[in-house]
């Protein structure tokens, strides 16, 4: 796929541990019982529990999930790239993925659709130091970018050069396979496109170190949702998944009252990531998530596919229709 994980960086390959693994097969969504009203969901994450995973974790610990009637068991995968395929499949109810992700999964034919967002902009951003060379993106010329996956990354870099008379050409690309502050500190680039910045940016401070950031929809790429929730088409229960965002946007609400206490309890089942760099994510997080998740603005998904289609990742226009709902009722 041409999109990369949230955690990719050394000093959290040790949260890998508490990853747990589970069968490929999952249930569609059903009732617990024949006589109860309590439905029974899954949901896929993106990757294992961390912040950008908030809203979940407190409409889970305050009850909202069960004042909902929602039974919601959050599933990590074995493999990343597995949620919306298997949602795809009818072998899990709910996946978390990428906006951008979604034109690809569309254009393949993947019977899914958006209909809600968990992160409302992007995490995406190019990453200097701040006493290294780069000082303004003019100053990329001739200079080594890491990147992790091709693709994507390419696009984003390629629009944001395009305000400073430069190509894609002018600058060396350099795989450093996730390893994104490891290959900025040691200087075996300059730079790297694909920190995000509620981490990255944090993960240089605790080492010591000063980043410098630059936004993607501050150069000229249409701004995105970073992860939403989607459903298979075929077997969308509008009515289960309006009760999933209702708690989704309490716990939402919740996070932005009581941002200490949901860290609180954010970290209550999940005392693994109870350290520094999880604590600061945390903070930065808060103000990115979506307040309003049902919400769908037509016209940002379609700048967005447009931006998708000029940059060649996908071959023709989209019907937003196929891909993307917002549940009214």
């Amino acid at each position: 796929m041409f999109f990369h994980l949230l955690i990719k960086t050394f000093s959290l390959k040790t949260l890998l541990c508490s990853v747990f693994i589970v069968s490929l097969i999952f249930p569609q969504i059903s009732t617990a019982s024949d006589n109860s009203s309590i439905k029974k969901i899954t949901v896929l994450l993106d990757w294992f529990v961390n912040p950008d995973h908030g809203p979940l974790i407190i409409a889970q610990e305050n009850g909202y999930f069960r004042e909902s009637n929602l039974q919601v068991e959050l599933i990590a995968p074995a493999d990343p790239n597995d949620p919306p395929k298997l949602v795809a499949a009818g072998q899990g109810d709910i996946a978390i993925t990428y906006q951008p992700q979604l034109y690809l999964q569309s254009a393949a034919g993947l019977p899914l659709k958006r209909f809600g967002t968990l992160i409302s902009t992007p995490l995406n951003t190019l990453l200097t130091l701040e006493d290294g060379p780069i000082k303004k993106l003019s100053d990329l010329k001739g200079k080594k970018i890491g990147v992790s996956v091709a693709g994507f990354e390419e696009a984003l870099l390629s629009k944001m050069l395009q305000n400073y008379d430069l190509k894609i050409s002018d600058i060396t690309l350099i795989n450093v396979n996730f390893s994104l502050s490891p290959a900025l500190l040691s200087g075996q680039v300059d730079a790297v496109i694909g920190a995000y910045r509620n981490f990255e940016l944090n993960q240089l401070k605790i080492e010591g170190y000063t980043g410098r950031a630059f936004y993607p929809e501050e150069e000229g790429v249409p701004p995105y949702d970073e992860l939403i929730f989607v459903a298979n088409t075929n077997i969308i229960d509008h009515k289960i998944l309006k009760s999933f965002l209702d708690a989704i946007e309490k716990g939402s609400q919740y996070i932005i009252n009581h941002p200490k206490n949901s860290w609180d309890l954010f970290i209550k089942n999940y005392p693994e990531l109870e350290n520094e760099l999880n604590k600061l994510a945390w903070y930065d997080t808060i103000p990115r998530f979506a307040l309003r998740p049902s919400a769908l603005d037509h016209s940002r998904y379609k700048r967005f596919e447009n931006f998708m289609l000029r940059s060649g990742l996908i071959e023709n226009e989209l019907d937003i229709n196929n891909y993307a709902i917002e549940i009214i009722n």
